[in-house]
């Protein structure tokens, strides 16, 4: 390894938990400015429990409320999949950011592509050894974390998009793999109806071109940001499919009974009919 490699290591490693340190810092002076239920159209406290309204149901029309339940315990391993029908204030929408950061499977995923990457010896610059992983898992994770920064609290927050996955309740394969596939170009509005996935799809992009700032010079080209935004978004498709099944997983498995996973379908949360 020569001086010039030596040097940009510490560089990148020092520049991507800068981004992580912003990421997590910058919302909560944001936040802290903000009076309670601010952007929510309501005086209360965002945590007070919101009235029902009666009788006020969304139309069939609607292709993500006519077979989409939601789960009734938070999941440790997916946070964003939903566990109430209705919208997130900005100040849940970072909390989700924040979950989803330090979550286990995003960790994992973090690890898996960096050793992915060793193997391939992408970037070269990196070099070989544990200090080089290091250096690649420590890039993985400020662009993973960016990622949901921007896809679920900063972009979801302007563009009042839900950010959560909502779960089929009784998923078939096939029917699966469109839903999951369809999840990444298509999501909520906090009114409950579709819309193209602007806050996904541009906060993936901004991450990536983020991402320019602490990786080598070899990776900041447009067809390298290309091609890591198509890899985030094959990652985001594979990881629907584990929420999409995860719920309905555990409630086979009679793990459901540890109150501590989702639980679809229970009779106080009855879920409507899917359609594929």
């Amino acid at each position: 390894m020569n001086a010039d490699q030596g040097t940009a290591q510490p560089r990148s490693w020092i520049s991507a938990r800068w981004v992580l340190g912003v990421c997590l810092v910058f919302p909560v002076v944001v936040s802290a400015q903000a009076p309670a239920g601010a952007g929510s159209g309501s005086t209360s406290a965002p945590d007070s429990p919101q009235p029902k309204s009666q009788g006020a149901t969304n139309p069939a029309m609607d292709t993500t409320t006519r077979f989409i339940g939601y789960v009734t315990n938070r999941s440790i391993a997916f946070p964003d999949i939903a566990t109430s029908e209705g919208p997130l204030t900005p100040g849940e929408k970072f909390r989700l950011f924040v979950n989803q950061s330090i979550s286990p499977p995003y960790i994992i995923a973090v690890g898996i592509s960096a050793a992915y990457d060793q193997a391939r010896d992408t970037p070269k610059a990196d070099g070989q050894g544990w200090d080089a992983y290091g250096t690649r898992f420590g890039a993985n994770m400020a662009r993973a974390s960016s990622n949901s920064f921007f896809t679920s609290f900063l972009l979801a927050s302007v563009l009042h998009q839900d950010p959560r996955f909502f779960p089929q309740s009784h998923p078939s394969l096939w029917g699966s793999v469109k839903y999951s596939a369809l999840r990444v170009l298509v999501t909520r509005t906090d009114s409950g109806r579709s819309t193209f996935n602007s806050s996904g799809i541009v906060g993936t992009a901004a991450a990536e071109a983020l991402a320019n700032a602490y990786l080598p010079v070899s990776e900041q080209t447009a067809g390298k940001n290309a091609e890591r935004v198509g890899t985030d978004l094959a990652w985001k498709f594979a990881a629907n499919m584990f929420k999409n099944y995860w719920p309905t997983l555990f409630r086979g498995m009679g793990l459901n009974r540890l109150k501590v996973i989702p639980d679809p379908g229970s009779p106080d949360n009855p879920s409507p009919h899917p359609t594929n």
